[in-house]
């Protein structure tokens, strides 16, 4: 590894660590000659499948789109960085798993609907409302009932609600 201080070649690993769940080794290295310190990380060189566009055409999977869909939808919202990141992972590792040469973009929509859905509900209604085109007020509602819906029978209250209780209507 070159020293990025000095340019030496000769550098030696003083630390490795794992690191990101296990899926990078991060080494702490000193330069044999100038003896600057610095960090690396390593991670296995993975291809990612193509993108199958609606329209047919096809493109490599872009980490940044994922990413600026996940930013879009959770604007304001307070989810931090790492939920973010590790949702952003958590795909990655389902469509390598497909062993797919070639995915939907379909594919890739629902499973970031899947993540938001559990990092925020208003951003799950955001993204879900672009993703799916919703036309007008009612598909709102709809999706909002089916999400109310499912936390419900999952007894999930660790986000706020979207809909008011029962109890302060009356």
């Amino acid at each position: 590894m070159r020293c990025p201080f000095c340019g030496d070649m000769d550098t030696k690993v003083i630390d490795s660590r794992l690191a990101n769940d296990g899926d990078m080794v991060r080494r702490r290295r000193e330069c044999v000659a100038c003896s600057e310190r610095f960090t690396t990380f390593e991670s296995a060189e993975l291809v990612m499948p193509r993108v199958v566009k609606r329209d047919g055409s096809r493109e490599p999977f872009n980490e940044d789109n994922l990413r600026a869909g996940f930013t879009k939808a959770l604007e304001r919202r307070p989810v931090n960085t790492e939920s973010v990141e590790s949702a952003i992972h958590r795909i990655k590792r389902k469509l390598r798993a497909t062993g797919d040469r070639e995915i939907s973009s379909e594919l890739i929509g629902n499973l970031v609907m899947e993540e938001l859905r559990d990092l925020d509900h208003v951003a799950y209604v955001r993204f879900a409302s672009v993703y799916r085109s919703f036309e007008d007020v009612q598909e709102f509602r709809e999706e909002i009932d089916r999400l109310e819906k499912q936390a419900s029978t999952k007894g999930n209250k660790l986000q706020i609600s979207l809909l008011p209780d029962d109890e302060s209507k009356s």
